[in-house]
């Protein structure tokens, strides 16, 4: 009978480890990595004005805008801004005030979120003077 007893015992505790090790766990999806976006925002600005243009980050990383072109030949001087949208206007958080052709502004961003780039006139432009311009923006 102590036999008969000690089989039982081995089988109920056999089944509660295999029950044991027969959980629930959730299966996670690992996360793919947020691939670099580029976006190119093209426009004009003008004597003593200004241009802005928002975009969505989708997660943290490098962001870097390059002002690819302004002006007819790359060497007109305008202010170079990247910054936080607001909903109304860019809250400048990096610029660079003596910006030609080929000026880049680098940064990091640590989550989702709406950033901007800015070109303005610092007073190099004469009266009725326009300046097309083309931004490369490059974020997570």
């Amino acid at each position: 009978m102590l036999r008969v007893f000690n089989g039982r015992l081995f089988v109920i505790v056999l089944l509660a480890c295999l029950a044991a090790a027969c959980g629930d766990d959730d299966v996670t999806t690992p996360i793919a990595p947020t691939l670099p976006k580029t976006e190119t925002f093209t426009g004009v600005v003008t004597q003593n004005g200004a241009a802005s243009h928002n975009f969505d980050v989708g997660g943290g990383g490098n962001v870097t805008a390059r002002l690819t072109t302004i002006g007819s030949d790359n060497t007109l001087v305008v202010s170079f801004a990247l910054g936080t949208w607001t909903g109304t206007g860019c809250n400048i958080v990096l610029a660079n005030d003596a910006a030609t052709g080929g000026a880049v502004l680098s940064g990091t961003m640590t989550g989702l979120g709406t950033l901007c780039a800015r070109v303005s006139d610092v007073g190099n432009m004469g009266t009725g003077q326009e300046a097309a311009y083309t931004i490369e923006v490059v974020h997570p």
